[in-house]
Formats: C-alpha cells, sequence, structure tokens
C-alpha cells in the first residue's frame, strides 16, 4: 500500500495553486486540492480579471466624449450597473467553470471546502483527513480595514465588485493600485469620487515622476485626492456615511471603500501548531525553493513573504512542480519583474525607480518625454503621457523603464524582455522607431534630463 494518500496535497485553488497542481500531475505525481471559495482564486474570482472588466467599462465614457473631435455627432449613452455586474458575473462563471475542468482534465483530484494542516503530513478538509508526501499553502491574500471606529461599514475590493447599484460618490481610503484602479472605474462610470492618503502622492514604491504625474492626470478627471489625512471614525446614517478624519473634519458619500492593503491568508490554517514559521504581517518566510521551516511544506504566492503579483505565483508554483516531481531544481528570479497599475490612464513599470538606483549605482543617468498623445490632437482631451527611462551612467545598461499612458502595460511586458537581457541605452537608441507610435518615444529619447528637471 501506498505510504501517502498523494503525493502533494495542495491548499488554495488560486493562480498558483492550480499551475502548481497541474504541473506535478503532468509528471506522474498523485495531486490533490482543496479550495473553500471559488476554483480561481484572487485573480480570476476577485481581483485581476473582475477588475479590468469593470476598467475597459470606465473606458467608453472616453471614447464616446474623444469620438465628436473625429467627426462622430451623438448623445452621451446611458450607462446601466446592473448589466456590467451581470455580464461580468456570467464570465467569471465561466473562468471558474473552467478551471475545475482543467484541473478534472489534469488528474487533480479537487476537494470543495476549507483545508488545514494537521501534522506535516496530514490535511483536514470538511472533517475528513488526507496524508500528503508534501503540502502545498497557496491561500493568497485577504484585503483588510483600518482599525478604525465604525470601519465595518466600509466595502473592499470584494465587495465593490458586487454592488447591487452604482453610488452617486465614492470615498476610497487609500492610495495603492487597488485604490487607484477603483478610483478611476467609479469616476468613469459617473460617480464622484474622492482618494484619503495618508502620504503626500499615490502609489508608494513607484517611480516618484510617474506618481505624481497620475495624480495630475487623476485630479484633471474630477477625482478629488486629499493627502496627509487618515480616517479616526465611520458613521452609517439614512443617506449615506459620514467619515471623519484625524483632524476632525467630516467627509460624506454614497460608499466608503477601504483600499488599505491585504494580509497573507494564514489564519485558521493550523500553521503555528505545527510549526511553520510566520512574520509579524503573518506571511510565510520561505527560502529559494518555497521551503517553509517545515521542510516538507511548501508556500507560494500572496501568503508568503515575496512579491505578491499573479504571475509569480504561477511561475513559483510551477518551479515547486519541476523541482519536486521533474528532478528538475529550479527557482525563479524576481528582478525585472514587469508591473501594470490599471488606472485611467493605465501605468506600466519594469526594473528599478529613479530613487532605488540612485541609492545602488554611484552615477545614474535619466531620460524623460512628457508630450500630449497624437490621438488627442483632435479630441481634445487634456491628457498627457509619461515615458522615463532610468540608465546605469557607467555601464549604460537601462535599469528601469516607466510609462504613464495608453497602452502602458501592454509595452511595459516587451520592454521587460530587453531589460532581462541586458539591453543597454545603445541598444535602444540604434533601434529603429515604429512611427507614428507612443511607444516609439522610449527609442527616441537622447537628451538627459538633469535631477532637478521635472515635466
Amino acid at each position: 500500500m501506498a505510504e501517502f494518500d498523494f503525493d502533494l496535497f495542495t491548499i488554495g485553488a488560486g493562480s498558483g495553486g492550480v499551475a502548481a497542481s497541474r504541473r506535478a500531475a503532468s509528471y506522474g505525481a498523485k495531486v490533490a486540492i482543496c479550495e473553500g471559495s471559488r476554483v480561481g482564486g484572487t485573480c480570476v474570482i476577485r481581483g485581476c480579471v473582475p477588475k479590468k472588466l469593470l476598467v475597459y467599462a470606465a473606458q467608453f465614457r472616453d471614447g464616446f466624449e474623444d469620438s465628436a473631435g473625429y467627426g462622430w455627432s451623438a448623445p452621451m449613452p446611458s450607462f446601466d450597473w446592473e448589466t456590467l455586474i451581470a455580464r461580468k458575473d456570467s464570465e467569471i462563471d465561466r473562468l471558474n467553470g473552467i478551471y475545475i475542468n482543467m484541473l478534472k482534465n489534469s488528474g487533480v483530484t479537487l476537494y470543495e471546502g476549507f483545508g488545514r494542516i494537521v501534522d506535516r503530513h496530514t490535511v483536514e478538509v470538511d472533517g475528513k483527513r488526507y496524508t500528503a508526501r508534501n503540502i502545498l499553502i497557496a491561500t493568497g491574500g485577504w484585503p483588510t480595514l483600518p482599525q478604525v471606529e465604525g470601519m465595518e461599514h466600509a466595502v473592499t475590493s470584494n465587495e465593490a465588485l458586487h454592488l447591487e447599484t452604482l453610488p452617486h460618490s465614492v470615498l476610497i481610503i487609500g492610495g495603492g493600485y487597488i485604490a487607484v484602479e477603483f478610483a478611476s472605474i467609479f469616476r468613469g462610470l459617473g460617480a464622484e469620487v474622492t482618494l484619503m492618503i495618508r502620504g503626500d502622492d499615490l502609489l508608494n514604491g513607484f517611480d516618484d515622476d510617474i506618481r505624481v504625474a497620475l495624480a495630475q492626470e487623476l485630479r484633471k478627471r474630477g477625482i478629488n485626492i486629499i493627502s496627509r489625512c487618515k480616517p479616526a471614525k465611520l458613521e452609517k446614517g439614512p443617506g449615506g456615511y459620514t467619515l471623519t478624519d484625524h483632524m476632525g473634519r467630516e467627509h460624506s458619500a454614497g460608499l466608503v471603500m477601504a483600499a488599505t492593503g491585504r494580509r497573507p491568508n494564514t489564519k485558521n490554517l493550523g500553521l503555528e501548531e505545527i510549526g511553520i514559521a510566520l512574520d509579524e504581517a503573518g506571511a510565510i518566510p520561505v527560502d529559494q525553493w518555497s521551503r517553509t521551516s517545515v521542510d516538507n511544506i511548501y508556500a507560494i504566492g500572496d501568503v508568503t513573504d515575496r512579491m505578491a503579483l499573479t504571475p509569480i505565483a504561477i511561475a513559483e508554483g510551477r518551479a515547486l512542480a519541476e523541482t519536486l516531481f521533474n528532478d528538475n531544481p529550479m527557482h525563479i528570479g524576481y528582478d525585472n519583474v514587469p508591473t501594470g497599475v490599471f488606472s485611467l490612464p493605465p501605468l506600466g513599470t519594469v526594473g528599478l525607480t529613479e530613487m532605488q538606483a540612485r541609492a545602488k549605482y554611484p552615477k545614474v543617468d535619466i531620460y524623460k518625454a512628457g508630450f500630449r498623445p497624437m490621438k488627442h490632437t483632435l479630441s481634445g482631451r487634456d491628457e498627457r503621457v509619461l515615458m522615463k527611462l532610468v540608465v546605469d551612467g557607467e555601464s549604460q545598461r537601462v535599469l528601469g523603464c516607466h510609462m504613464m499612458g495608453m497602452d502602458a502595460p501592454e509595452m511595459m511586458q516587451a520592454l521587460a524582455i530587453a531589460l532581462n537581457c541586458g539591453a543597454t541605452k545603445r541598444d535602444f537608441d540604434r533601434t529603429i522607431a515604429l512611427h507614428p507610435s507612443t511607444a516609439e518615444e522610449f527609442v527616441l529619447m537622447r537628451e538627459k534630463a538633469e535631477p532637478e528637471k521635472k515635466i
């Protein structure tokens, strides 16, 4: 008889857990996976995919308004939130079914229920226990609410995707990528939007020029940004909500949304009881092979202390399957990972920010281009593009690419290849421009920007 029921038991059927399980099964491993919610995880069910569908919906307002400059004449169409949510839900249902079928077709056994680790080789799901040679934790993260009186009345990104009606006004607490994306969605669909942030600028950790430029563009769209402000109390009234800030000022809105970060989903998994170490944020520290402090238990994705991005979780999961079941020891790198922020306008970034580069290299060259895109010469929209290259002043290797503007995330995927190949500024310079395009500006920047110069 087999020593264990399974070679691998994965807790969490999100992008990372599904990728690891399918890859392991393809190498002949006997694999099980459990999921207490819907198969597909945060990205597919309540994150990247539904959010971007709503971003697409919000973009149509720009298209309708801009068309007049190109000769189109029509009244602004009406918008129906209920139709959008129903269509979005239908697509998520379809994707959920695809993920379930992918597991089935890969030979992975799916248990629908919350999993808890009993000991280093045993997982319990809905009262039934299963043994496994290896256990993988891929339970992702979960939105957090500020520890403020009355904050239970606020919604998070989870609930924002399922609102019954579009609120007339929204107050969003937070300045990260989820906050600016939902601010863009709600504003694009017609709501009045206020962003309340603790610091001076949005998107902490992104390049400073990009952060400032995005705030300018959001304000042009009518989004109110209140900086250096923290919530102190939230109250629900008959007509909406009143949030009192730390200075005693009151802010009213039809909906309050907290976008103040996510925490690793490690509660009630039995981790501390079996000796798996957690950091102060509740994340699971792992080594380069995704191994926890218990040597046959692994963790990948947002539940760990590494980079919280869906493609990272997928890559970590596949690398683990290669290591354990294909005699192909593999771990991934975390440099030059491209990132997109699907605000309006969107951002794309890869590599080091200017601040990070100056802290690491003795000499740094900066190239910037700011301009009105060709599309808006006729539309009349007052929206600008900002593009930036961060270059090692000695080797001339391109260290970072940053952009705000239409299609920025799409461009950044290709530029990430160049950075991972070690491209230099000369490589960019000798590349022929594709004209007319916005992307060509990345190979046309010639003049170095002075450190104090701002566009």
